[in-house]
């Protein structure tokens, strides 16, 4: 199996190189790791560095927290970040941070696992959710270096549990300790003979706390509004706007409509589709008497969240749900499709009467219909869940 796991990473790492003309997130993973070794900073024999690996930007957001904490307690530490994905790397500098070193992963080799841990010598590390690299995580237990999986959540139908996960069932035993999101993720761990497991809960809970904290006003989206409260549409796919657009019937009410995708050909395709309705956030002015202000730019949605009442979030019919903790922590109740089960805190949403998951046009007008009529007893309960929800860094780091 350690064979056929080598010859799997070296032939998606290939893959790539082949299809990096014409796949611009292939190439940036390609050209990322171009003269690697030459691009790490010289490490003092008594530096402390703790290394928190993360997929991409949103298991970066889970790591922060525990970073700052690690920061706190060691001022004089240094913080190492690898990234897999380009958009970890492309946009991490956008999120307040205390990251001293921030590195693209190169592929999980033992030549590179061997040389990168013994670059850097971690005093800990720190793998996000469900990154478990196998030869980077054998090298690490072989020098005897702490090492936790944070915010970690697994399924039934992950290779750690079949038949043929043995190798894999390994790599996952070498971890000193498994900070999961839920009971169910403990409970799969313990099937395979792994007890060392402490249920913190998902520490994007503290990020979004934090993040409230950090919002400041936009005069643009301000003077939109004119102290009304919008319905905000975000991280929207073409999906979730055909539903949106055949639910509005009237300009009744302001809204916010922030597209996943911002490529001028989606952002065209969103103005054909709500025609004289809508105006785009560069180009909008006081003068604009338009009901629907279009998010074209990156970085406005948090803010935007500040001024809303109620969040419709995108990715729900492509099981690629998007953040939909960013708008409770402001007291939004949250809509979103019916593919989510991947995503715990929509079932936690859902659970605490804040979340609700429709289909069709009448369930998205139903459910909006009610959220309305019930916002403010709705509002007080997202502001308490959010907040009974904190405090997963703390415990990961007091363990």
């Amino acid at each position: 199996m350690a064979l056929f796991y080598n010859i799997s990473i070296r032939a998606y790492a290939f893959f790539l190189w082949l299809i990096q003309s014409y796949h611009p997130k292939a190439k940036a993973w390609i050209q990322g790791r171009k003269n690697y070794w030459e691009k790490l900073p010289i490490i003092n024999e008594n530096t402390s560095v703790y290394w928190f690996h993360c997929a991409s930007l949103g298991e970066f957001d889970q790591g922060i927290p525990v970073m700052n904490l690690v920061k706190d307690r060691n001022p004089t530490c240094k913080i190492l970040v690898t990234f897999f994905s380009p958009s970890g790397m492309e946009h991490y500098h956008k999120r307040k941070h205390t990251a001293d070193f921030v590195y693209y992963l190169p592929i999980d080799t033992t030549k590179n696992a061997k040389k990168l841990v013994s670059h850097f010598n971690p005093k800990a590390v720190f793998f996000i959710k469900y990154e478990f690299w196998l030869n980077y995580i054998f090298e690490i237990k072989k020098r005897k270096i702490p090492l936790y999986s944070v915010s970690c959540i697994l399924r039934p139908s992950q290779f750690f549990f079949r038949w043929y996960g043995s190798y894999f069932r390994k790599a996952l035993k070498a971890f000193d300790n498994f900070y999961v999101q839920n009971i169910e993720t403990k409970q799969l761990l313990q099937t395979i003979g792994i007890n060392k497991v402490i249920v913190t809960g998902d520490t994007r809970f503290d990020k979004v706390i934090e993040n409230k904290k950090l919002v400041t006003q936009d005069a643009v989206i301000a003077d939109f509004l004119q102290g009304e409260k919008a319905l905000i549409l975000g991280s929207s796919w073409p999906v979730e706007e055909q539903l949106f657009h055949r639910y509005l019937t009237q300009d009744t009410e302001k809204i916010i409509i922030a597209p996943h995708d911002i490529s001028e050909n989606h952002l065209q395709s969103i103005e054909k589709l709500f025609h004289n309705k809508i105006v785009r956030y560069s180009n909008y002015t006081h003068e604009n008497n338009k009901s629907i202000l279009l998010l074209d730019c990156i970085g406005k949605l948090a803010n935007a969240y500040s001024y809303g009442k109620i969040a419709f979030i995108g990715g729900g019919f492509t099981g690629k749900l998007h953040n939909t903790l960013e708008p409770v922590v402001f007291g939004l109740p949250v809509i979103f499709g019916p593919l989510f089960t991947k995503f715990p805190e929509a079932q936690q949403f859902i659970d605490a009467g804040i979340g609700f998951s429709i289909q069709t046009q009448e369930d998205l007008a139903r459910t909006i219909e009610y959220i309305e009529s019930n916002l403010q007893e709705l509002h007080v309960k997202c502001i308490h869940e959010i907040e009974n929800s904190t405090g997963a860094a703390a415990k990961i780091i007091e363990r």
